[in-house]
């Protein structure tokens, strides 16, 4: 684990922009940074009230000034880390960047880590574990729906419903151990009915996060669609028609696409990803027919697909019972291509849309199509939706717990394996949160963070 006392910085916005902003936190924070900036009003940043700016510049060893400069002054234990910082705007310059971090690690900071930040913030108490991998899906955010629910889970709406299912389970296991406690008289504080309620109602809501799982893992990761069909139906124009970009090669030479393209947008506030396969057909080529494999199983892994033709030329029947035997348990529309007559394209239906992906022709609807076939479920923020891994993996091990302790009462084993059970399911449940957790889960979770948060 990283030293929390040491005094950390690292620029914290992305190159390219007009400003830049360097954090700097830990004991010496104010210290570090007064001892390269140069306050305009002559005073130290130590007399400076918290939540206020000094404007000033920064000034080199040899007293050369580097930039003008704004810095805001935060103090322990009332800043996102819970320790003294700063933060220090200047010009986006990327040298102009690095050299105010190159002044602070001389006087005496250390380059931040990757999630260091954050990680400060969850070890100093001012989020939980859950909250603090917020962090990090809202940055990476790239929907309405993506956005709502990382702003609800960095406000504490997962860690409440988790909080309020660790204090049922702990007065459920406090009545079990206190009967242990008075075993020899045969006293039972505890109503088996009641507690066979409770732990039925908390594997309802167990179940009820853990299934959520499915939807947070479409809004945060994009649904999966994939575009199969045989060669030279315009599966790759359409995808960089969706894309607005030329992600994809295309060419009127069959076999052009060998390996599977991936790619993400957002339509009608869902965000997509589309996976472009190589073209089903007969091959001897080796390279090609490897690319044929992985387009099965791509749509094997996808919730949506969209079977791809030539309107003019229809799939022959190998292809069609190949398509039919993939699309088994998932959401098949079936796109018409190459109608470039906008006066002839039929109108679609709930699975069938005609459209020409080389003038653009049809995209709306089979946009429409695709919102439909993703179901994703209204979001607001108060809505509680699991769509972190990790958590989702520590409830379904929670779950399984439960469920032995449903067992056990409907068996009438004694209460210290029913305890027992119970503590597994609550180790589970604090696990998600950072009650319980080890240097190596904290690693695992920070070192994906960027630099500077």
């Amino acid at each position: 684990m990283t030293q929390i006392n040491d005094t950390i910085c690292a620029v914290a916005t992305r190159q390219g922009g007009a400003l830049g902003v360097v954090r700097v936190s830990g004991p010496d924070a104010i210290r570090i940074t007064d001892s390269i900036f140069k306050s305009a009003s002559n005073h130290p940043l130590a007399s400076a009230s918290p939540y206020t700016l000094s404007y000033g510049q920064i000034i080199d060893k040899d007293g050369t000034p580097v930039d003008d400069v704004l810095v805001s002054i935060f103090r322990a234990p009332h800043s996102f880390t819970g320790q003294d910082s700063t933060e220090i705007s200047c010009h986006g310059s990327a040298y102009i960047l690095q050299r105010v971090c190159r002044l602070l690690i001389d006087a005496g900071c250390r380059q931040a880590e990757p999630g260091e930040y954050t990680q400060r913030a969850f070890l100093n108490g001012k989020m939980d574990l859950s909250q603090a991998e917020a962090v990090a899906d809202l940055i990476a955010s790239t929907s309405a729906a993506s956005h709502r629910l990382a702003m609800n889970q960095m406000k504490g709406g997962f860690s409440r419903e988790l909080r309020n299912l660790r204090d049922q389970l702990l007065q459920f296991t406090s009545l079990i151990e206190l009967e242990l406690d008075f075993s020899e008289e045969d006293v039972e504080f505890a109503d088996r009915s009641q507690l066979e309620q409770l732990a039925t109602n908390i594997d309802e809501l167990i179940t009820r996060l853990a299934d959520s799982f499915s939807t947070g893992n479409a809004i945060r990761n994009g649904v999966p669609v994939a575009i199969i069909g045989q060669t030279n139906t315009g599966k790759s124009t359409l995808l960089n028609q969706l894309l607005h970009d030329d992600r994809a090669l295309v060419s009127d030479i069959q076999g052009t696409t060998r390996d599977s393209i991936e790619d993400t947008t957002t339509i009608g506030g869902v965000l997509f990803r589309f996976i472009d396969t190589a073209g089903i057909r007969q091959t001897t080529d080796t390279v090609e027919s490897m690319g044929i494999e992985r387009s099965y199983r791509k749509a094997r892994e996808a919730s949506i697909i969209l079977w791809m033709t030539d309107h003019a030329h229809p799939s022959d029947p190998e292809t069609e019972q190949t398509i039919s035997e993939l699309s088994q348990g998932k959401y098949l529309i079936k796109v018409h291509n190459k109608c470039d007559d906008l006066a002839t394209l039929p109108a679609p239906t709930d699975s069938e849309v005609w459209i020409s992906a080389k003038y653009g022709y049809g995209l709306k609807e089979l946009g429409d199509l695709l919102v439909k076939a993703a179901a994703i479920p209204e979001i607001s923020e108060q809505d509680v939706i699991v769509t972190n891994m990790r958590h989702y993996e520590s409830l379904i091990k929670a779950k399984e717990c439960i469920r032995r302790v449903r067992q056990g009462l409907t068996d009438r084993i004694s209460g210290d394996f029913l305890s027992q059970d119970i503590r597994q399911c609550i180790h589970h449940l604090s696990t998600i949160t950072g009650d319980i957790t080890t240097d190596e889960i904290l690693g695992n979770i920070f070192q994906h963070f960027c630099v500077g948060k």
